[in-house]
């Protein structure tokens, strides 16, 4: 039986197809390639390498294995609330069918007045999608490993670093390490299966002892207190993707600011 991922990565092709049959894939880049000199964005890797936290705050209204978090969450309000409230960068989900995003949201949260990194978080499987990122005013994408050949995503980090786009490679078993040699700018552990949906942080403690010491390092879900997050920086973490800990409560950026000030009394900062 297929597992979710495997359903979500089938969507995601006959998506993408849609989205090239309504724009073309040359009037997509042709939009983009105007942009390119104009248009600037923060880079993700230095804001969290310089940042005391290092906490990447996640816009996600839903998902596949919980539904609803917060239907009524609005892409102008809430990253915007993360920006003020302490976030060393933002997550946005785009992905529509799964998990209730839009690429509008990135747009939206830019006019708002986010000007941090903005992660551009969907199941990427083709460069229009990159072109699609770019346009909408990230500054990083994310590549999952486990959905993508070597070569599909050695070429689509040349084509992201093509488009000033940073690169969040993500993990989540052994196997998947090796691709940390492709260069990409962060290297991500998911603590939760994609195709079961279970959590375990235990994933990121397993896994950073195979990936290269110089890399920028990021724990991603599951993650919910200062303890862990101080736990996580030991083992060599400098980014740590939150959303569902911060969408759940029903004020994102309050629940942001009180982990911040929980990291603060514990003294965590970075080495």
């Amino acid at each position: 039986m297929a597992d979710i991922l495997d359903n979500i990565v089938a969507h995601k092709r006959i998506e993408v197809a849609d989205f090239k049959a309504a724009l073309s894939p040359a009037t997509l880049y042709a939009e983009v390639e105007k942009m390119m000199d104009t248009t600037q964005v923060p880079s993700m890797r230095d804001a969290l390498l310089n940042s005391e936290t290092g906490i990447i705050s996640e816009f996600k209204r839903r998902s596949p294995s919980k539904g609803w978090i917060m239907q009524e969450g609005k892409p102008q309000l809430i990253p915007l609330a993360y920006q003020e409230n302490g976030a060393s960068a933002i997550s946005i989900l785009t992905d529509n069918q799964f998990f209730g995003g839009e690429d509008s949201y990135v747009t939206m949260a830019r006019e708002s007045g986010v000007t941090l990194p903005v992660l551009y978080k969907n199941f990427i499987i083709d460069e229009y999608q990159l072109f699609q990122a770019r346009r909408c005013g990230a500054s990083a994408v994310l590549l999952i490993a486990s959905v993508l050949k070597k070569a599909e995503c050695r070429a689509l980090i040349r084509r992201a670093h093509e488009l000033r786009l940073e690169v969040l490679l993500e993990t989540h078993h052994e196997r998947e390490t090796e691709y940390a040699e492709l260069e990409p700018d962060m290297c991500g552990v998911n603590n939760r299966n994609l195709g079961t949906f279970i959590t375990s942080v235990d994933n990121s403690f397993r896994l950073s002892r195979l990936l290269p010491n110089d890399m920028c390092l990021v724990s991603e879900s599951g993650i919910s207190d200062a303890k862990t997050i101080r736990q996580l920086r030991g083992a060599g973490y400098r980014g740590f993707l939150i959303g569902e800990t911060f969408m759940k409560t029903g004020n994102p950026g309050k629940a942001l600011k009180e982990l911040i000030t929980q990291l603060a009394e514990a003294g965590t900062s970075n080495p």
